[in-house]
């Protein structure tokens, strides 16, 4: 299985999801796509084998996930303070993987109905998800 982990700003979230994935699965492909040269660090120091930054590489990377988890920001143009491109929004959305999106109440981008879980919680809910998906 093939999941992507696109995360910007400083990738804290991202270097969470790599690293309690790549703890818990032996049979997952992890790419890890950061919007800066600063997540994608983030996300290499917690174990991603596969990683590359900017905008292209999440169109790419999209093409052929099975599975792509960040914040929810990562379908919404200009989020995540304006490091989410238009392209970038469009090729998550468009993607015919399944998206796990973590929803981070922070830049203007406030999902009703869902409570304000800590970050720990929200990993471990995005997770828990993914395992139900490659156990499908």
């Amino acid at each position: 299985m093939n999941v992507v982990v696109i995360d910007g700003q400083g990738g804290q979230l991202g270097a969470q999801l790599v690293k309690e994935i790549s703890a818990q699965f032996t049979n997952i492909d992890i790419t890890a796509i950061g919007t800066n040269a600063l997540a994608t660090s983030s996300m290499l120091k917690a174990g991603a084998k596969n990683a590359a930054t900017g905008e292209n590489p999440v169109v790419v990377a999209c093409q052929s996930a099975d599975v792509i988890i960040g914040p929810v920001g990562i379908v919404i143009a200009d989020s995540l303070l304006g490091e989410i491109t238009e392209k970038m929004a469009a090729a998550v959305g468009k993607s015919r993987a399944v998206r796990i999106l973590i929803p981070m109440n922070k830049c203007d981008n406030i999902i009703v109905g869902v409570p304000n879980l800590n970050t720990a919680a929200l990993i471990n809910d995005a997770v828990a998800r993914l395992r139900a998906i490659a156990e499908a």
